[in-house]
């Protein structure tokens, strides 16, 4: 971890060093054709246009080169992609780094973005998180859970027919929606419904880079084609099926978080990814249509809070009180892996459920290694006999690409009847198993890498094959380097009661927040780990086009998955408290968040097997029937994030992309970055050792009995003494707010981050913040 203390030179080289590639890179071609995000100054408006749109047409029409191109009608409307005009204001435009340069002079543009593109991070979870047991029903009641709250899922769109969608019961679609269902092929104006309140498509942006979309391929209308969409909606507030189970496995009742909730489904990803102007128009759309949360299960890397458009325009939805959601992305066990790191997101790791579906490799010596699998097909193999193994790989810890098992490298003489072992990684790791199968092969055992250490996800494979881990995984292959060596397959079913669970999934993305030291991330982890939910018809459980396969559910990991349980989980805190922030949502969800897994002890990090830190988990793991009653929540508005921006040294003009909306200036009101009032508290030492006293502030506010005392207790540090002044809260009525302060006084410079916490309890509850203690360095 000492690797964090030098980040901010780090940062600043690197970025030097993207800078100069890029404009290496795009310095021959300026006449080339890109789609940009251009930010408007919605108040700069000349009296002379009647509305906004015809202003930002104007403007883009007036730096158009002069072509015979442009000469020919409807262009200008054509290079015109979007107009925004809710959570964000601007357009998206096709031009050329000449027009780009005009159009940045011109009066009342504040910020223009190049495209960007992103990539989706890729039933039993109620019962873990407590949804299913007898007394949650006084908590999640039909007069609650009923609801007309809306969740709106940007996504591949949604498949209407799938059962998780079926509307039976349901009341009538909620008066404030404002959405459409806009028709396509394969999707008509009934595949709304009571559930599905709305489906919308966005795909200007995904044409502008990659040509039309050919609709005889994919579908150019809300259905779901890859799965990921349906799956992800199903998360979230899918209705209660019995009996689901996909080939066999999980069977059992499956539903989503907020089963009473509607869905309205935004598809901005299409077969080569999802575009910023695209997922942005999404996002201004959704909260037109007057969304409750935003759930979004993608990302397309780290970019200063001023030059992030996912960021900004999260910012406008928070600003109309849309809780937004976001997938912490699957670049773990790496530290400063995370996406989606604003303080106005809610940024979800993963974590595993107590739910294994458990196979075992049985080796010529007798030896029996369990690891996971999913594969349900006509052809096993016989636990009776033993079958020839083999791995193409050598003793060396890097992977080749025989023993990766891509596509053309296996040698159907040397592999035709035998068991082959392939690593994972470059390639998904359900293909390894085709490559294998037909390459002759009757069975693989997929070996985890250093990367992805002890942690199993099971696959649904179109042949024999089963995943272990890293250190099974090198035995095994020590043993096939050998002569003679033999295996055979073996599939278990499904397993519950798993333990140790939860665990911190070795995929999901780690901390620190590189952009700021001051707001911890990731949030909190869900569980995102072989979770079963809905699944498109249009293609079979291992996504491969081979496989004809068809399932109304699938068994799905990634932190695509542990996003939408955090928003189903939002969408049940806002009815139940309808007046509630964006950001008291999240305060509930991560004070009341755990830390220890289901044999009492610390959690633990999948890659390592040790205990996880909150780089790691954040706040801790959700606990959804503790958050409905937090006892106090630390509430941030629209203002008070503008006043954290305030103190990132941004420019006035940089400011304006988030100011600019409501006339925000800065009051200066916080003294540090860390100062804003987060559930969690993040102490960042300067470089200069003289610096050893640091004081942060925080208020909470009471939601829960009106009269009511808390005391504190505070972790104690190697580094420093931490003191809390004051020691008790006590509280005269509902809503009060109450303020404290935290200082820390350094008394030995540490050269790894320490972590520990801060818990309020009054008796009844326990108001749990995470706290990180950081001292940089100097190169």
């Amino acid at each position: 971890m000492a690797g964090i203390l030098v980040m901010k030179h780090l940062f600043f080289f690197v970025s030097v060093c993207l800078a100069i590639n890029l404009a290496m890179c795009t310095s021959n071609i300026p006449n080339t054709k890109k789609t940009y995000i251009i930010q408007m100054d919605k108040w700069a408006k000349p009296d002379v246009f009647i509305d906004h749109v015809k202003w930002y047409s104007s403007l883009v029409k007036s730096v158009l080169a002069s072509t015979p191109e442009k000469e020919s009608t409807g262009h200008e409307e054509e290079r015109l992609l979007y107009t925004y005009q809710t959570a964000f204001h601007g357009v998206a435009a096709h031009l050329s780094e000449e027009e780009v340069k005009k159009l940045q002079e011109q009066h009342g543009v504040l910020a223009v973005f190049p495209e960007t593109k992103y990539q989706l991070h890729t039933t039993r979870s109620p019962m873990f998180l407590g949804l299913d047991r007898y007394d949650s029903s006084k908590l999640w009641s039909d007069r609650l859970s009923d609801h007309n709250v809306i969740v709106g899922v940007l996504d591949t769109g949604i498949w209407p027919e799938s059962p998780s969608f079926n509307d039976t019961g349901m009341t009538g679609v909620p008066a404030h929606w404002k959405g459409a269902c806009e028709t396509g092929r394969g999707f008509e104006k009934h595949h709304c419904s009571k559930k599905i309140v709305g489906a919308r498509v966005f795909y200007r942006g995904y044409e502008a880079a990659y040509g039309k979309i050919n609709e005889r391929d994919e579908y150019k209308s809300a259905r779901d084609q890859d799965g990921h969409g349906t799956h992800t909606a199903g998360a979230v507030a899918g209705s209660l099926v019995h009996g689901a189970n996909l080939l066999g496995y999980a069977y059992g009742n499956a539903r989503g978080m907020a089963p009473g909730a509607r869905v309205a489904a935004y598809k901005v990803c299409w077969v080569g990814g999802c575009f910023s102007s695209d997922i942005l128009s999404a996002i201004d759309q959704a909260v037109a249509d007057e969304v409750n949360v935003l759930s979004i299960s993608l990302g397309g890397g780290v970019s200063s809070y001023n030059r992030d458009s996912l960021s900004i325009a999260a910012f406008g939805a928070m600003e109309k009180g849309v809780f937004v959601s976001c997938s912490a992305g699957n670049g773990g066990p790496d530290p400063i892996s995370l996406t989606n790191v604003s303080p106005w997101i809610t940024t979800v790791g993963a974590s595993t459920m107590d739910r294994d579906f458990p196979a075992t490799v049985k080796l010529g010596t007798g030896k029996i290694v369990t690891g996971a699998s999913l594969y349900k097909g006509r052809t096993n193999l016989s636990t009776q006999k033993q079958y020839p193994l083999i791995y193409l790989g050598n003793n060396s810890s890097s992977p080749m690409p025989g023993s990766l098992c891509l596509e053309g490298t296996l040698d159907g003489a040397a592999v035709a009847g035998k068991i082959v072992i392939c690593d994972r990684g470059i390639s998904p790791r359900v293909q390894k198993g085709q490559v294998v199968k037909e390459a002759g092969g009757v069975g693989m055992i997929l070996t985890n890498t250093a990367a992805n250490g002890e942690e199993l996800v099971a696959d649904s494979h179109l042949l024999p094959a089963v995943a272990v881990g890293e250190m099974a995984g090198r035995a095994i292959k020590r043993y096939a380097l050998a002569r003679n060596a033999t295996a055979t397959l073996r599939f278990l079913g499904t397993k519950l009661g798993i333990r140790p669970s939860p665990v911190v999934a070795a995929f999901s993305s780690r901390g620190p927040n590189f952009l700021s030291l001051e707001i911890l991330k990731p949030d909190m982890v869900a569980p995102g780990v072989n979770i079963l939910a809905a699944w498109t018809g249009a293609l079979g459980p291992s996504s491969l086009p081979i496989d004809q396969r068809r399932t109304n559910f699938n068994i799905l990991s990634g932190t695509s998955m542990s996003c939408p349980h955090v928003s189903g989980i939002a969408a049940l805190l806002k009815a139940r408290h309808p007046d509630w922030s964006p950001a008291a949502i999240k305060s509930a969800l991560m004070t009341t968040a755990y830390v220890h897994d289901n044999t009492y002890k610390s959690l633990k990090d999948a890659s390592s097997a040790t205990p996880s830190t909150p780089y790691d988990h954040g706040a801790g793991h959700i606990n959804p029937r503790k958050a409905v009653d937090p006892g106090l929540i630390y509430d941030i508005g629209a203002q008070d994030y503008f006043e954290f921006l305030c103190t990132q040294d941004f420019s006035l003009s940089q400011l304006m992309v988030f100011g600019k909306f409501s006339n925000r200036t800065c009051h200066h009101l916080l003294a540090n970055p860390g100062d804003l009032n987060y559930p969690a508290i993040s102490a960042v030492f300067p470089e200069d050792a003289k610096s050893s006293m640091l004081t942060l502030h925080r208020t909470v506010t009471n939601v829960g009995s009106p009269v009511s005392s808390y005391h504190v207790r505070v972790t104690s540090f190697k580094g420093a003494v931490v003191k809390v002044e004051p020691a008790s809260l006590n509280f005269t009525s509902k809503h009060q707010k109450l303020s404290y302060k935290v200082t820390f006084e350094t008394i030995s410079r540490q050269k790894a981050p320490e972590f520990g916490s801060l818990i309020w309890k009054d008796g009844t509850h326990k108001v749990r913040s995470p706290i990180v203690v950081t001292w940089l360095a100097s190169l």
